[in-house]
């Protein structure tokens, strides 16, 4: 976020408390201490709007869709791909065919890595990565990389958690097929340049995967804009039910590929001799999906819209320099990820008391953060650390919050030293 965002989006009013009141699990306690709730990176909570949406829809509208004539199939239908148009609009994709459901980024990337290893790799290929990349970014690329004899390439980190765009030039070859980047760093934190890395692979004649599970409810997405091929995000970091996610594809590139998974709605005629598959986005939608999730998915992208990006990511902004502020007064402390672009996520160890110690005793003062690798073992292994403590933040995370979290640390350490 450029200086000239801030100072525009720091000027929009933000009401915390009435965020709050619609998240019902905010007023429980544990380990008789209210509930501290710092560990979005991992998942974030549920507001009322989409819990009811989903109850409603199991209790009132359930059906299978796309395959009925009946009342209830045609309801549940049209709420399925009002999620769809809901989406297209929201990271303005071309057709709404251009998104297709899945079961989150994990998903996502692994219908890319598979089908894309169908259709283009060989013997010699390479994919490109980074070394900040989430397991699921890596491991699958690993998988088809030994099936087609390619090539896995990584971009190294900088101390400061940030990828040399020098070293990514360096690391582009004619023989790079698919760049497969993450947008912002679950484990740093770090906003990476993505803008000019898509940029930059194109220009090497490369196709670009984007991890934006992180990113699609921290900043504003365009992917005409950003001119990505294939974009995934989770909708259950985004205050959305588990199990539902997204992934983009330009329309001619998903086209070319083929399906994932084979079965129901995927397919327009099965005969024995032969089956010819569907149109998109169905083409990769094989069998029934998560209906009731996809529609509370459209419940989570509205709540978010209702709010406005501006607003939270000046709220987040906010909370993450307090956060660095408050914490940076403890001593011992060593911050993860100083990247100057960064979004609400908060590295750290302190002095040389192992993070899953200081997990447990947050966790009895009711304080919930993550400790450990966070899916990211080769970052962890960059610094020759076992893990951190990640502190990381949602739309209903307050300064108060962070004066117990620090509070809390500072007893820690006092009782781990």
């Amino acid at each position: 976020m450029n200086s000239a965002n801030n100072d525009i989006i720091q000027s929009i009013p933000f009401d915390v408390d009435k965020i709050r009141a619609q998240f019902p699990i905010l007023n429980i306690q544990v380990n008789n201490k209210p509930l501290v709730y710092l560990d979005n990176g991992a998942s974030t909570q549920k507001p009322n709007s989409v819990i009811e949406t989903t109850n409603f829809y199991y209790s009132n509208q359930y059906s299978n869709i796309h395959r009925g004539v009946h009342k209830l199939s045609q309801i549940g239908t049209d709420l399925y791909e009002k999620t769809r148009l809901n989406f297209q609009h929201f990271i303005n994709a071309t057709t709404p065919s251009e998104i297709i459901f899945t079961k989150g980024t994990t998903h996502g990337i692994n219908t890319i890595a598979y089908t894309y290893g169908r259709k283009y790799l060989q013997k010699g290929d390479e994919i490109l990565i980074s070394g900040m990349e989430h397991h699921s970014n890596i491991v699958p690329w690993q998988i088809v990389c030994e099936i087609y004899g390619a090539i896995l390439k990584v971009v190294p980190i900088e101390q400061n958690g940030t990828i040399s765009l020098e070293k990514f030039k360096t690391l582009l070859s004619p023989k790079t097929k698919l760049v497969a980047m993450t947008y912002i760093s679950n484990s740093l934190g770090t906003i990476n340049p993505i803008k000019e890395i898509i940029d930059l692979s194109h220009q090497n004649g490369s196709h670009i995967l984007v991890d934006a599970a992180q990113a699609i409810h921290h900043l504003p997405i365009d992917v005409q804009e950003l001119d990505c091929d294939f974009l995934v995000f989770s909708g259950h970091k985004m205050y959305g039910p588990t199990g539902t996610g997204i992934l983009y594809g330009k329309e001619a590139l998903l086209d070319a590929l083929p399906p994932f998974e084979g079965g129901g709605d995927m397919i327009k005629e099965v005969r024995f001799d032969k089956t010819t598959f569907n149109d998109l986005p169905f083409k990769f939608e094989a069998g029934t999906p998560n209906i009731a999730g996809i529609i509370g998915l459209n419940a989570a992208l509205d709540f978010i819209k209702e709010i406005g990006l501006p607003q939270i990511m000046a709220h987040d902004k906010q909370l993450l320099d307090y956060c660095h502020q408050q914490l940076g007064e403890i001593d011992g402390i060593r911050f993860f990820g100083t990247s100057q672009e960064k979004a609400g996520v908060v590295s750290f160890l302190i002095n040389e008391i192992h993070p899953y110690d200081i997990g447990v005793i947050l966790d009895n003062l009711g304080i919930a953060i993550r400790t450990g690798h966070h899916c990211t073992q080769p970052v962890m292994d960059f610094y020759n650390i076992p893990g951190t403590c990640r502190a990381s933040f949602g739309i209903y995370n307050t300064m108060e919050e962070i004066d117990v979290l620090t509070n809390g640390l500072k007893r820690a350490v006092k009782m781990l030293s």
